[in-house]
């Protein structure tokens, strides 16, 4: 099958005939093709314990059909201690490139079982490997490292924004090769607890202001988004709210943003890549779920909630894995008004609106 257009929310097929596998991805534009990369979850069954099955990269120069270029950073079946073994929760990885080095850095974020988090770091010469391993357990700042996203900027200098896991959100300055931090951070958004903590942090620039698009903290349900913007690196960053504001459902339309992509060559053009985890229908309205977590999280400041049937209460307490393998992608292209970043609902559009 061969695609003319991007359409939110529906099964995105390679050039195969194959689900795309690239969850909690991001882009990567290399001598003029794109690469798209993320978690391949081809393996992943619930309650089968398989986590992940490395991490899958997609070539295009379209962005609406992408060849398999297959795993670029294989799973290790055979060493239950590494963080790359199939059971090891590797979530989001970010690859960013060093001009200086010459290297491909790419970072993963690891949970642990103890509710610890930590990064895996990783070089390669190539965007499509092979990748080694430099750093693995690294916590950052001597921090639970959470999602993040990682930036450079025009100057080769780069940037770690990252989750301090259910606290506030860092900025953190990356040393020289990228492969660690220099100990220069800032804070951001500093919140009590799930929901209310930011997390799933996607950086970008835009006529020289910065954007940080987070999302609540609500595992794999669906919750509102928050654009902030600052003129600098490190803030202050000014909330500006919700981008969805046609989704009544106050669940970003059923999805998770990622990470954002300026694309070259089209008139401001930065797409908005989201994971939709949850396919079908919730089980919950949001303003229910607010409830739900807050208490679960902060039982000393919030009461359980009454009003919320309680078997969906129970089922939320025990939070799950949904079936990861078939989750969807929702891209969408932002909408400015002025410094105002917005995202509308769209069934289909393409890139060729933006020349």
């Amino acid at each position: 099958m061969t695609y003319k257009s991007i359409r939110p929310g529906q099964v995105w097929l390679d050039t195969e005939g194959k689900r795309i596998q690239a969850h909690g991805g991001s882009i990567l534009e290399v001598d003029g093709s794109y690469y798209w990369y993320g978690e391949n979850k081809e393996k992943t069954e619930v309650g089968g314990g398989i986590w992940h099955w490395g991490v899958r990269c997609y070539a295009s120069t379209d962005f609406y059909n992408w060849e398999d270029k297959g795993l670029i950073i294989p799973p290790e079946p055979d060493n239950p201690e590494s963080s790359l073994h199939p059971e090891a929760c590797m979530d989001r990885p970010h690859i960013i490139y060093n001009r200086w080095t010459k290297k491909y850095v790419c970072w993963l974020k690891i949970m642990h079982k103890d509710d610890t988090q930590t990064a895996t770091i990783l070089t390669a010469d190539h965007i499509l490997g092979p990748y080694t391993k430099v750093k693995e357990g690294y916590r950052p700042l001597n921090m639970n490292a959470g999602d993040f996203d990682l930036v450079v900027a025009p100057d080769g200098k780069a940037y770690y924004y990252f989750e301090r896991v259910h606290s506030e959100t860092i900025c953190a300055d990356l040393t020289d090769d990228y492969t660690g931090v220099t100990g220069y951070y800032s804070t951001h958004f500093p919140n009590i607890a799930p929901p209310f903590v930011r997390e799933a942090t996607a950086h970008f620039y835009r006529k020289g202001r910065h954007y940080l698009v987070t999302s609540g903290t609500t595992g794999y349900f669906p919750n509102p988004s928050e654009v902030a913007v600052a003129k600098t690196w490190h803030g202050p960053y000014e909330v500006q709210g919700n981008p969805h504001t046609d989704d009544h459902e106050r669940t970003s339309f059923q999805s998770q943003i990622t990470s954002v992509f300026k694309v070259p060559g089209k008139k401001d053009l930065y797409i908005a890549l989201a994971d939709r985890w949850l396919v079908g229908e919730l089980p919950i309205r949001y303003d229910d779920l607010e409830k739900v977590f807050a208490w679960l999280y902060a039982p000393d400041l919030y009461e359980m909630p009454t009003d919320v049937d309680p078997e969906v209460r129970n089922a939320l307490k025990n939070l799950g894995n949904p079936d990861t393998a078939i989750a969807d992608y929702v891209w969408l292209p932002f909408r400015f008004d002025g410094e105002k970043a917005y995202l509308d609902w769209k069934d289909e559009w393409t890139t060729e609106e933006f020349e």
